[in-house]
C-alpha cells in the first residue's frame, strides 16, 4: 500500500477540531453508571493449557447491562505456590497487570495464544469480543443478545442508527468492567492496570483510558475509530468499509450514523485519558488511517489536569502490521519502566 494519507510533518501538527456531542460526558457516565450497578465478577475457573510456566482461569464477568463476558486471566507459574491452585489462595504477591483487547472480528480464541505480557510477569486478563470471533483466529464465546436493531450484519453497523443501540457503546463498556473486573482478582495490583490493544483493541485500550480516570498506562496501537468521518472518506477497507457499503445501500441514513458514531470517537476519549500512553502507527496503514492515531495522540490528556506522558512510534513503510514484534519489544520496555518503583 503507497503512503496515502498526510505527510509525516503535517500528521505530528494534526490536531482537528474535535466533533463531539454536548452530552458525550452524560452518555457515558450513564452508560457506565448502569454496568457499574453490580459486582463485576461471575466466576473463575482453572483450565487445562498444557503450557508448564503459566496458569490460566476461564473468567466471565459482567459487562454491559450485565451481560456475561469471557475473559482468560493468567498469571506466571513462578508465582504461584501450588500448581493447579486457584487465583484465590496461590498468589505470592500482587503484580501489575494488562487488560488485552483484540482485533476486530477476533475473538480472545484459546489461552496459550498471547503469552507475551504474561511471559513479561504481568497478570493477564484478555476480553473476549461480544459478538465477534468469527472473522479470523480461533473463536470467541461471547454472544451479543443486543444485537437486534437497524444496522447490518456485521458489529461496525450493528445498531448504528441510534447511539444506545450501537454494537461500540456495549463493546466500550465491556472493556471498562473488564478493568473493573481483573481489579477484583486476588493477585493483582489494581493500582497499576495498563490497557492494551491494537487496531479494534487499541481504539478500545484508548477509550478506557479516557473513561477509567485511575488507569495506570494505555498502549494504543493502530486504533480504530479514530478521526471516524476522515476514515470513512479515505479507506473502503473493513471495518470502515462495512460502515461506507451500509450507507450506500441505505441512502440518507448519513446523519444518523455519524451521529453514533460520534460518541465512539477516540479523539474525544484521548482528550479525557489521563494514563501514561504510548502509541504505534504504520504510516501505509490502510485499515486505520494514521492520521487518526495522530490526532488522538496529538490532543491526548489536553482535558487532563496535568499533561501525562506520552511517545509515539511511526514506522514509515509499514501497513496495519505497524512495528510488528519490534514495536512489542518496544511496548514492554516501555511499560516495564512505568511500573518500575521509581515511576511509584
Amino acid at each position: 500500500m503507497p503512503a496515502f494519507d498526510l505527510p509525516l510533518k503535517e500528521l505530528e501538527q494534526y490536531r482537528p477540531e474535535p466533533e463531539e456531542p454536548v452530552d458525550f460526558d452524560e452518555f457515558w457516565r450513564a452508560t457506565l453508571k448502569e454496568a457499574g450497578q453490580t459486582d463485576p465478577v461471575v466466576s473463575v475457573r482453572p483450565v487445562r493449557t498444557g503450557l508448564r510456566l503459566t496458569e490460566t482461569w476461564d473468567v466471565t464477568f459482567r459487562g454491559f447491562a450485565g451481560d456475561p463476558v469471557r475473559a482468560w486471566y493468567s498469571l506466571p507459574h513462578s508465582r504461584l505456590r501450588s500448581s493447579g491452585g486457584t487465583p484465590m489462595t496461590g498468589v505470592r504477591e500482587p503484580l501489575p497487570a494488562v487488560v488485552e483487547y483484540a482485533g476486530y472480528g477476533r475473538g480472545r480464541g484459546l489461552p496459550h495464544e498471547r503469552l507475551t505480557w504474561v511471559n513479561a510477569g504481568y497478570a493477564h486478563l484478555l476480553m473476549d469480543n461480544r459478538g465477534q470471533g468469527d472473522q479470523y483466529g480461533c473463536g470467541g464465546d461471547t454472544p451479543d443478545p443486543h444485537a437486534g436493531a437497524p444496522g447490518g450484519p456485521g458489529p461496525a453497523v450493528r445498531g448504528l442508527l441510534a447511539p444506545q443501540d450501537y454494537h461500540y457503546r456495549r463493546l466500550i463498556t465491556d472493556a471498562v468492567r473488564a478493568v473493573a473486573t481483573v481489579r477484583a482478582l486476588p493477585g493483582v495490583d489494581g493500582s497499576r492496570v495498563a490497557a492494551v490493544g491494537n487496531s479494534q483493541g487499541g481504539g478500545l485500550a484508548l477509550a478506557v483510558a479516557g473513561l477509567v480516570p485511575d488507569l495506570a498506562a494505555a498502549l494504543i496501537t493502530a486504533p480504530l475509530l479514530c478521526g471516524i468521518r476522515r476514515a470513512l472518506d479515505l479507506t473502503d477497507t473493513s471495518p470502515y468499509g462495512e460502515i461506507t457499503a451500509y450507507l450506500s445501500v441505505h441512502r440518507g441514513a448519513e446523519q444518523a450514523a455519524h451521529h453514533s458514531l460520534a460518541y465512539m470517537e477516540g479523539i474525544s476519549f484521548a482528550r479525557r485519558a489521563q494514563a501514561p500512553a504510548h502509541f504505534g502507527v504504520g504510516l501505509r496503514d490502510a485499515v486505520c488511517p494514521p492520521s487518526g492515531a495522530y490526532a488522538a495522540f496529538n490532543r491526548y490528556g489536553e482535558l487532563a489536569a496535568e499533561d501525562p506522558r506520552k511517545e509515539i512510534h511511526a514506522y514509515p513503510y509499514n501497513g496495519h502490521e505497524g512495528g510488528d514484534a519490534v514495536h512489542v519489544r518496544r511496548q514492554l520496555d516501555w511499560l516495564a519502566e512505568e511500573f518500575s518503583p521509581e515511576r511509584a
